[in-house]
């Protein structure tokens, strides 16, 4: 995610059962597993209550005892995005433990019904779950079907974020960090990454495309249904649906890759100079750390005030305004299109082990972002750099340190997209390649992307890869630069400063109002 800038000052620094598939077993946070593990037994006599996998920052988000294998989901759209959808989820999931009952993100939509293992279930709510209790406790180790029949409202009060965006002919989604669960039942955590398949029906004058690669389109009537799969498993907070009166594009990408985007009918041509320029950056991304990691890419272009762009994985969530907007350089655009395409390696194809790892995200896709802006534009990176350098302690102070960002206010849960884990993090990222040396630090980079493709590592990870790749110990210097109040010394750098933040300036104070307005997006 990166917020849409209204001017470029505003900116926080410039520039069912069959063998068990071990491949499935994906590796969850150490941490979690230990909450989870502690939870044991969901006892039948004890009252519903939301669960959650232990993650810091989101304490109810995700739920342990069980790893979903695969989203099945069909939506019906009435025709109107002020209307709710009818829906449909099927979970297939590995149990983890013996469960009396299944515990799944559910917060906005009427349930209609239930069935574990085609079987009718009882279910109720409790917080931002729905529990549902199946008529046979599951043994640790089983495959179970849960199906929920359901409808998902792209209506939300004041105090909800994320979910369904109404577009101004249809919807989308924007589901990062924890809305995906207002749109669908799930297990809404990037540690729980599943395979895909979504299916939505529109009348007929709409046009819908979702994650992945279309397997099927049916007309019947008044209405057509199109159907997407993903190739590769994908964190819930990343699920995409476009439905609108659409034109897509196609083009070919490097290697033969399928690139389509989706736009507004209306802008086809207005938007061309920049949809073609996506290849020649795919390329650019694949010459620092390797091959493009999906079945096919894009840009979904909606018209809508969301405040923010969105990495959704294989189709990248912009506002048309960013393209339109005379306001904003050529080169600031395109370097904001590399930051989601980035995300596809950093965030996508590795996703967060916990929100707290969500540094490792943002502040790859900031620093190929300026990377970019350096090589193509002229826009120094060591600038930039320094100028972030000045600014980190105050962004600690505000925000926490880039791995251990601050927990936010009630109805502001997407406050954890601050400067720390943008250009702080990217600082970070600067910090370790002055330390290890250029050549070394891209080496981490190309085997991180390879090593923990279609996972969810850690932090820890990364460190220990930092090590294994340099040959040097790093904990002491990643853990002042990851979780230090204060912004330690830049090696090879002795001059430069971090501004005191006890002590406000007067750029800083005139800098507030534009604060406030971005904190308005996500």
């Amino acid at each position: 995610m990166l917020l849409t800038p209204r001017t470029e000052a505003q900116r926080p620094v410039p520039g069912a059962p069959r063998t068990r598939p071990g491949s499935r077993r994906r590796a969850k946070a150490s941490a979690l597993v230990a909450v989870a593990a502690s939870l044991g037994l969901l006892a039948a006599s004890a009252p519903a209550e939301p669960l959650g996998v232990g993650d810091h920052l989101f304490p109810h988000l995700g739920n342990p005892g069980y790893d979903v294998a695969s989203y099945d989901l069909s939506f019906t759209y009435p025709g109107t995005n002020s209307k709710p959808l009818q829906a449909v989820t099927t979970i297939d999931a590995w149990t983890t433990q013996d469960l009396d009952r299944v515990n799944l993100d559910f917060a906005h939509g009427k349930v209609e019904s239930v069935e574990v293992d085609g079987a009718p279930a009882t279910f109720r709510s409790a917080g931002e779950d729905l529990v549902v209790t199946p008529e046979e406790p599951l043994a640790d180790g089983s495959w179970t079907r849960i199906t929920v029949r359901h409808t998902s409202d792209p209506v939300y009060g004041k105090t909800r974020d994320g979910g369904w965006v109404r577009t101004s002919d249809g919807l989308a989604m924007a589901n990062q960090a924890d809305a995906a669960h207002v749109v669908f039942p799930c297990n809404d955590h990037p540690s729980d990454k599943a395979m895909f398949t979504i299916r939505v029906t529109a009348p007929n004058g709409y046009t819908a495309v979702a994650n992945g690669l279309p397997t099927d389109v049916d007309r019947s009537g008044g209405a057509t249904t199109w159907t997407y799969r993903t190739r590769h498993p994908m964190a819930t907070e990343l699920a995409q649906v476009s439905i609108g009166r659409s034109k897509v594009v196609h083009r070919t990408g490097p290697h033969g890759l399928p690139v389509r985007d989706v736009v507004p009918a209306k802008d086809r041509e207005l938007l061309e100079p920049w949809l073609k320029k996506t290849p020649a950056q795919i390329s650019w991304m694949e010459s620092k750390i390797g091959r493009y990691p999906f079945e096919t890419y894009g840009l979904l272009v909606a018209e809508a005030a969301t405040g923010f762009e969105l990495e959704t994985q294989t189709l990248s969530l912009f506002e048309r305004e960013l393209f339109t907007q005379s306001a904003f350089p050529k080169w600031y655009v395109e370097a904001i299109m590399v930051h989601e395409l980035a995300h596809q390696w950093f965030g996508d194809s590795v996703s967060p082990g916990t929100w707290s790892d969500l540094w490792l995200s943002e502040g790859h896709a900031t620093w190929y972002e300026a990377l970019y802006a350096a090589e193509k534009a002229g826009r120094p990176m060591e600038a930039r750099m320094k100028a972030a350098y000045a600014a980190s302690d105050r962004w600690r102070a505000a925000g926490g340190p880039p791995a251990a960002p601050k927990a936010t206010a009630a109805g502001k849960k997407n406050g954890i997209f601050r400067p720390n884990v943008y250009d702080g993090a990217a600082l970070v990222l600067y910090a370790l390649r002055q330390e290890i040396g250029a050549p070394a630090f891209e080496r981490l980079e190309r085997t991180w992307v390879h090593r923990h493709k279609d996972r969810s590592p850690t932090t820890a990870d990364f460190v220990a890869l930092a090590e294994d790749i340099s040959g040097r110990q790093l904990d002491g210097f990643m853990q002042a630069w990851l979780y230090g109040e204060k912004t330690p010394p830049m090696p090879g750098e002795p001059e430069w400063k971090s501004a005191d933040p006890e002590k406000p300036t007067g750029k800083q104070a005139t800098g507030k109002k534009a604060a406030g307005k971005q904190a308005t997006g996500k």
